[in-house]
């Protein structure tokens, strides 16, 4: 394989943003694009915007070569396409990732990969008996600083953890979207769902599976029915504080925020807005050099690079372990509707 054939789904921020790293990748080429909207099949994404990052939407995309398509399944249905890559609201993954798997693509697909638990069930069959390739866009796991911290954690460097605590915090994205589909929780899952899924998945990736969650949260703050802001503390049973906070409830001047804190028995290691640092008790203060890129770049080359050389693109996730952090989620959406602290049971 000369060149991983990629047909992409969905222009909005996360497919803009995919487009550019593809042209980006010498072992990726852009072959075909879907969406609905017809300025946007023909390079125009001046309508898009994001709440982190600093891409130009100013100037077009290049759709030189590209196939368009106003229909993600006509896309699949494309002979010419290896990997379909999904960034549409997230009710309509789970459809489009079945039938791309089922046509025998590989399927990279933005998180949330489904918006039920029902659909991830029918994800997880249609992979089960697929001969492709599968991942999702968790891309905190792969983000330079967060892998850093997980690797040294996981390997005893910094000692027993006392404490976490993960922040996701965005300004309002309401408004900001084709449909203003995130503002139906519904569709969208609010915040709760869409973006502090990260930090759930990570505290799962960081430390196992709690053994409960207690989350509050603000219903329909600038939505009209989703968890605009929640708070989730993560129950385990040596009794560790791990909690994380995430939010679009703000206003759209404030700056985005994601950052973490995590105490250890011998090192604080902590990405906030002084940088990143790792504090050690002895009182030496440590500046950890990493990559000068994003959890989406990486992510993206990795999934590239498995598919043209055959590799199961396992290093940052399994289908198991994104499900799990996924069930989770669920669970904090139940703790915030019944006020109750729910266990884990799965």
């Amino acid at each position: 394989m000369k060149k991983v054939r990629v047909g992409l789904i969905g222009l909005g921020f996360m497919g803009s943003t995919h487009f550019r790293i593809y042209r980006e990748l010498p072992d990726a080429e852009i072959v075909a694009l879907a969406d609905v909207d017809p300025r946007k099949r023909a390079g125009d994404v001046s309508s898009v915007i994001g709440n982190i990052g600093n891409a130009d939407n100013s100037q077009p995309l290049d759709m030189t070569g590209v196939k368009t398509y106003d229909n993600g399944y006509d896309l699949i249905k494309d002979p010419d396409v290896d990997v379909v890559d999904i960034c549409v609201p997230t009710p309509d993954h789970a459809g489009l990732i079945v039938a791309a798997l089922d046509a025998g693509k590989h399927v990279f697909a933005e998180k949330p990969f489904a918006r039920t638990l029902a659909q991830a069930d029918e994800i997880k069959a249609a992979y089960a008996r697929a001969k492709t390739y599968l991942n999702f866009g968790m891309c905190v796991r792969s983000w330079p600083e967060y892998r850093y911290a997980w690797e040294q954690y996981t390997s005893g460097a910094y000692g027993k953890l006392r404490s976490a605590t993960f922040r996701r915090l965005s300004p309002s994205i309401a408004g900001n979207n084709w449909d203003d589909w995130f503002m139906d929780g519904k569709r969208s899952g609010g915040a709760l769902l869409d973006m502090h899924l990260h930090d759930t998945d990570q505290v799962r990736y960081f430390f196992g599976r709690p053994k409960a969650v207690t989350s509050v949260g603000v219903t329909g703050g600038v939505s009209k029915d989703a968890v605009d802001h929640v708070i989730t503390f993560f129950h385990y049973d040596d009794g560790t504080v791990v909690e994380a906070e995430g939010s679009w409830m703000a206003p759209k001047t404030t700056p985005f925020e994601m950052s973490f804190q995590i105490i250890c028995e011998k090192a604080t290691v902590r990405w906030m807005a002084d940088g990143f640092k790792v504090f050690w008790n002895d009182g030496r203060v440590e500046t950890p050099q990493v990559a000068a890129t994003t959890g989406w770049h990486v992510e993206l080359a990795y999934f590239i690079d498995c598919v043209k050389n055959g590799i199961l693109p396992d290093k940052y996730q399994t289908f198991d372990s994104v499900l799990d952090g996924f069930k989770i989620n669920a669970a904090e959406q139940q703790s915030v509707d019944t006020g109750k602290r729910v266990e884990i049971r799965y």
